[in-house]
């Protein structure tokens, strides 16, 4: 992992931050009826639990002592009473709160994924794709908390403690100050507790981050793993950042294991101390039994809301954290703009121009100096040139999914910066050597989910690449499920599908990457077959290392460090016997070394 990954996922920030807070709140704020329904109904269960041992008191002092049952039995029944509404309440306020939480996060991880869909190439080059997932799962996850048990219930214990506090000087000030001396250790024990506990839990977090990142890479790269027999030292590797995870957590627990036996104890001394001085009140008949009963029941209360305002701190702090990095990639401007007003392309002829294009991808190393090219519509024209001449460069320039630095580009006369991006994109299809199916079927595959692409587009299609020959003898033929990345099928079936759904969305420029470079023998003449078929009648840019499949281009241009070093057809570079001559003399002494072994 990068140090630059570790630093951005070890930021803990504040435990409140007020800037931070406003912004999430904007995502709360279209569900502020849940909130204001949440905070009413705290307001209202916190007040009947410190209700009880007032009752109770009462129950004491005006009943028990004189003897009264009828008294008695209807203040029981008004316990139970409370008891039944506490619980009631306390339903709608969790399912308010949880439903609030839910909504809220539904809202975020639209939003989230709605702009990482937006974000230009570039930011996915430099951007560890663990890290976006943990930021679209686990991140919003530790938000869900703040949200449903976080915020609004720090409100509940903060009303129980107000209300209690609020008990206890009505039916006595001097003892409510006794069992209220022992706070000063308490704040500082908390101070202390959350200052240990904030160390532990950056290191927690740092050691997660690289458990997620190793994980991912390594399960991603698992046949490289196996390949090179690395089991047993990745395994090693991935053990000790398990080891260190383990620790940090282990050293969190300690000091949770301190704190809360602390407050239990702290709490047991405040109880002590009532006893003591009030029972002494007691026994010189300065306070009745009733209110020393009381006061047990509210020391014991109290220190419970306090124990939860620690953990609230805990959940606070994560969704501060959490809350920073999301915003970061919320903040991130990495976009391909769109023009203000677009000019319609409307039916593309095909006609491409490239006139002194220059191109870098860190804006120092140019990749492409100064190129021009002029493709008519209809042409076909091939791309060839040793690995690093810049031919995938032209392709990402093309669709835009990098802008270039200088020079224009234009499809049908009309600079294609000038164009919706997403519009440019639908007139091109392209054919990657490296083919990406999804989960799903291989319909779904084909058709992509668009709605103007029918069963029969998807058929059709496949029977002009001449991928319906597998599929139709497959179980479920056009429904047979297709797994992650589309493991269960060959490279071959892989790449006709490929051509399938660049056929299927009917494109008026069509580009292939290099598709035929990873099929064998038998696949690759059944494709090239249905690649006469696909371009007729379509501008096409065929980026190749195997001249043989480019000699019938009506233009071929040969790359060379990201310039153009020689164009024309297959026999003219031929003649000229320069860079293309070269590159075919070499193919094809290693095509007769092959074809002898």
């Amino acid at each position: 992992m990068s140090k630059n990954s570790s630093k951005d996922d070890e930021i803990l920030g504040k435990a409140y931050d007020a800037k931070l807070m406003k912004r999430l709140l904007g995502f709360v704020k279209p569900y502020k009826k849940y909130v204001i329904i949440a905070i009413l109904l705290n307001v209202i269960v916190a007040a009947l639990g410190p209700l009880r041992p007032y009752l109770t008191k009462i129950a004491i002092d005006d009943y028990i002592v004189n003897k009264d049952f009828d008294g008695l039995f209807l203040i029981a029944a008004l316990l139970l009473s409370a008891l039944l509404l506490q619980s009631v309440i306390q339903y709608l306020l969790t399912y308010a709160t949880q439903l609030l939480g839910q909504k809220t996060i539904l809202d975020l991880r639209r939003k989230l994924f709605e702009h990482i869909q937006r974000l230009s190439v570039s930011f996915f080059d430099k951007t560890p794709i663990g890290r976006l997932v943990t930021r679209v799962t686990n991140d919003v996850e530790s938000l869900n908390e703040m949200f449903s048990s976080g915020i609004i219930m720090v409100f509940s214990d903060i009303f129980i403690i107000l209300w209690i506090l609020g008990f206890m000087f009505f039916i006595d000030i001097e003892l409510s100050l006794v069992s209220l001396s022992v706070l000063p250790i308490l704040i500082y024990g908390t101070f202390l507790f959350r200052k240990k506990v904030r160390e532990t839990y950056r290191d927690v977090r740092l050691y997660l981050a690289r458990l997620n990142s190793y994980m991912q890479e390594h399960i991603t790269g698992m046949g490289i793993v196996r390949l090179f027999n690395r089991e047993k030292s990745e395994f090693k590797e991935f053990s000790e950042i398990n080891a260190d995870h383990k620790d940090a957590n282990i050293r969190s627990i300690f000091y949770y294991a301190i704190f809360f036996p602390g407050v239990e104890l702290i709490s047991s001394a405040a109880i002590a101390l009532i006893i003591w001085y009030g029972g002494g009140e007691v026994i010189q008949s300065k306070l009745t039994l009733g209110v020393l009963f009381a006061f047990i029941q509210y020391t014991e209360m109290f220190f419970r809301p306090i124990r939860d305002l620690s953990e609230k701190y805990n959940i606070l702090q994560t969704a501060m954290a959490s809350s920073e990095r999301i915003f970061k990639l919320l903040d991130e401007k990495s976009f391909i703009q769109n023009p203000e007003n677009p000019q319609e392309l409307g039916k593309v002829k095909g006609s491409i121009e490239f006139e002194n294009v220059s191109f870098a991808y860190d804006d120092s190393n140019y990749v492409l100096k100064n190129i021009s090219l002029q493709i008519n519509p209809g042409e076909t024209v091939a791309i060839v040139g040793a690995t690093g001449a810049g031919k995938t460069s032209i392709i990402n320039i093309l669709t835009r999914f990098y802008d270039i630095k200088s020079g224009s580009i234009k499809v049908d006369g009309i600079d294609i910066r000038n164009v919706d991006k997403r519009e440019l994109r639908k007139k091109i299809s392209i054919v990657l050597q490296d083919v990406f199916l999804f989960f799903g079927t291989i319909k779904s595959n084909i058709g992509m989910g668009n709605p103007g692409i029918s069963n029969d587009d998807i058929h059709r299609a496949a029977a002009i690449v001449g991928a319906d020959k597998f599929i139709e003898k497959l179980p479920l033929k056009y429904d047979e499920p297709v797994k992650e990345r589309g493991a269960t099928l060959s490279v071959g079936q892989k790449q006709l599908i490929s051509f399938a759904r660049a056929l299927a969305h009917d494109p008026q420029i069509l580009i292939l990457d290099e598709a035929t470079s990873s099929v064998d023998t038998e696949t690759e003449k059944l494709i090239q077959d249905a690649i006469g078929k696909l371009l007729r009648g379509r501008t096409a840019i065929v980026i190749a290392h195997r001249l043989s499949t480019i000699q019938n281009a009506h233009k071929i241009i040969v790359m060379h460090k990201g310039e153009i070093k020689e164009s024309g057809n297959h026999q003219e570079l031929l003649s000229k016997r320069g860079l293309y001559y070269k590159l075919y003399q070499l193919q094809y002494k290693e095509q007769e070394i092959t074809s002898v072994n």
